[in-house]
């Protein structure tokens, strides 16, 4: 497990021409172990729209009524995330697709009342996906997890929560040796709008708290401070130039790293 290699990917970087699909089916041939975690949001958002239910953000983040979650469940731990198993297995590779319910691999609480059924991971349990790494397969986790406290008997157990957290939190509980970001930006930018290529964890807290590093860099960079609790080597890359993350593999990638 101490090679483990935790990869995010997004929905803008995720689609047609992409080819992590195939870099993952790649490097899980040579024997590389490999968690995937994706988002979704833009398809969520989609399919609420189809199901004519409105779509509301407070301070960037999804309000999450219970229909919403019904449609964010849908097609975060359905179609987006048999979307990505069957696109590695159809190529040759071996994944299996789950959520952070199952098994429960991610327990929560909930994160704002005003927010609704959005999530904050409080434990990592990492047997799951331990047992299918050595089983041999890429295990592809949408960021769903299971709530202890929904408040009622009969309000959902389930919790929206933000996927690049959940890739901080299972990157820090299984102690990977990577924590890499698949983004749709070079990397993590300065105030002039320079790509960083090297970061103390003092430094990216200082671009957060300045609101230089914002929108959505900042669960990215809080995800990689969390996994630098271990020997974490944590990358923010640019996930749409055609085989990033094998050039990420060889050190030709670009991109950030935060350090300790």
């Amino acid at each position: 497990m101490k090679d483990v290699i935790v990869v995010k990917i997004g929905g803008s970087t995720f689609g047609s021409g992409d080819t992590t699909v195939e870099d993952i089916v790649s490097l899980q041939r040579q024997g590389r172990p490999l968690v995937m975690v994706h988002g979704g949001g833009s398809m969520v958002t989609e399919w609420l729209e189809r199901q004519g239910i409105a779509t509301r953000f407070v301070r960037g983040e999804r309000v999450t009524d219970a229909p919403t979650l019904e449609v964010v469940t849908a097609v975060l731990a359905g179609l987006a995330n048999k979307t990505i198993v069957a696109a590695i297995n159809s190529r040759g590779g071996w994944a299996v697709g789950i959520s952070g319910v199952d098994g429960t691999l991610l327990r929560c609480r909930m994160k704002d009342k005003e927010l609704g059924y959005v999530g904050i991971v409080e434990k990592v349990d990492p047997a799951p996906l331990e047992a299918l790494l050595v089983a041999g397969f890429v295990p592809v986790i949408s960021p769903l997890g299971l709530c202890s406290g929904s408040g009622s008997d009969d309000a959902p157990q389930l919790v929206n929560l933000n996927g690049d957290t959940v890739a901080g939190e299972l990157a820090a509980a299984l102690r990977a040796a990577r924590l890499i970001f698949l983004t749709d930006v070079d990397g993590v930018k300065g105030r002039s709008g320079e790509v960083i290529s090297k970061l103390s964890a003092g430094e990216a807290e200082a671009l957060v708290a300045s609101g230089v590093a914002s929108g959505g860099m900042i669960p990215k960079v809080n995800a990689c401070l969390r996994a630098l609790g271990t020997r974490t080597i944590t990358r923010i890359i640019d996930g749409r130039k055609p085989h990033a993350l094998l050039k990420e593999l060889e050190g030709k990638a670009g991109g950030t790293t935060i350090h300790k």
